[in-house]
């Protein structure tokens, strides 16, 4: 009987293990979890779950009796120490071998940290990643505490709004001249920030971290600029690593992420690689998707790969986050973009969508309250189609007409 292994229980790992079963596979599978629990929803942690709406029953991707009833066997809380490729052979914590006929990483990534020498190491300082680190956290949530954000990416505004709504006091700060300034335009940013501050946050851009200050926890922070702030905790959204060490250490390719061809399989026979983990090949540069969408459609490729199937992985990049009362949804990458043109609303003065085109092409979009024109977009950009931006500015577009012409 041939023997396939997944490492990694993140959505990457559950999404391949049930893709394999649903293709057919009778063979063995096992899925191998660092974590305590089954595979569960990761981007919840930072939004509802922080906010307690939403309980860890309705985290977890599939109930734990899914698992057995497909003859998926699920090791929690066990690490693969090694691999050995050559020998299709992974090494377990404690020495113990096994043996597989495939293998598909699906490491995911791990949080940028703080240097010990700046506060680092202190107590209080907290990232947001898995659901051990939101459990840590949640029970310093207090109303009229101070929290500092080092970081304006999206996991941390996510925190930010999550602690402004619980009362929090609330300071962002960002080293960039602006907020979202690495994935988003400057409308975008614009609109974010005005909706953190109308909610009370604090938001300091073009200033970092000198270091964090007290003796075991966190109590205050010193800026680049030499301001000074009281703070009961911190959290630090600076950003995530792909999680390459197994695949660094047996030899495999990496470069910025575990290399993928096509068809998600690496430099080494019968190792594949899937979701943050996995550097593959979009429009003709080598990157990482860091998303849901992402995670689940390559690995479902990778599984039907790895029976044999010989598919090409064709991302259609999408991804969303959460806010206050916005919901922002983006649609497609905006890696060069050359204009940005932005689309309001009359009778919806929080609905905003920025579409960004590259040498006349539109190649992604930011929908802010802004579902319909999302889902057209989205249908749009992965068809290859542009439409002039008076129309797709114009509010009184009919919008899925465009998806016809």
């Amino acid at each position: 009987m041939q023997h396939f292994v997944v490492v990694g229980g993140g959505q990457a790992g559950a999404s391949l293990v049930a893709k394999l079963r649903s293709e057919g596979f009778d063979g063995k599978i096992t899925l191998i979890c660092a974590e305590p629990v089954h595979p569960y929803q990761r981007p919840p942690l930072s939004k509802a779950y922080l906010l307690g709406e939403m309980g860890l029953d309705r985290l977890m991707l599939r109930a734990e009796e899914w698992y057995a009833d497909n003859n998926i066997d699920v090791m929690l809380e066990t690490r693969v120490v090694e691999l050995r490729p050559e020998e299709k052979t992974i090494i377990l914590q404690g020495e113990v071998e096994m043996k597989y006929d495939e293998l598909a990483l699906c490491t995911g990534s791990y949080p940028r940290v703080l240097p010990g020498e700046i506060g680092g190491e202190l107590d209080s300082l907290y990232t947001v990643r898995d659901l051990a680190d939101v459990d840590l956290m949640a029970h310093e949530f207090e109303s009229g505490r101070n929290l500092l954000v080092i970081g304006g990416g999206y996991i941390g505004l996510e925190a930010a709004a999550v602690a402004a709504k619980k009362g929090l006091n609330v300071t962002v700060i960002e080293m960039a001249p602006r907020i979202l300034q690495r994935v988003a335009c400057e409308q975008t940013s614009d609109y974010f920030r005005e909706l953190h501050t109308a909610n009370g946050v604090k938001i300091i851009e073009g200033v970092g971290l000198n270091r964090l200050t007290g003796t075991d926890r966190v109590t205050g922070a010193i800026l680049t600029d030499g301001m000074e702030l009281d703070v009961d905790f911190a959290i630090a959204g600076v950003g995530i690593l792909p999680n390459t060490i197994l695949a660094d250490a047996s030899g495999i390719a990496c470069s910025n992420g575990i290399d993928t061809d096509l068809h998600g399989a690496t430099s080494m026979p019968g190792v594949w690689a899937a979701g943050d983990c996995a550097n593959l090949t979009y429009e003709g540069q080598r990157l990482r998707i860091e998303s849901v969408g992402n995670a689940i459609d390559q690995a479902e490729v990778v599984a039907k790969n790895m029976l044999g199937q010989n598919v090409p992985y064709t991302p259609k990049p999408w991804f969303w986050s959460d806010q206050y009362d916005t919901k922002l949804q983006i649609a497609g990458l905006n890696l060069g973009y050359d204009e940005v043109h932005v689309k309001t609303f009359s009778d919806a003065p929080d609905s905003r969508v920025h579409w960004y085109f590259k040498g006349g092409k539109l190649i992604a979009c930011d929908a802010m309250n802004a579902a319909k024109d999302y889902m057209v977009a989205k249908r749009l950009i992965e068809a290859g189609k542009t439409v002039e931006p008076a129309v797709l500015c114009d509010e009184n577009t009919n919008m899925k007409a465009l998806l016809r012409a």
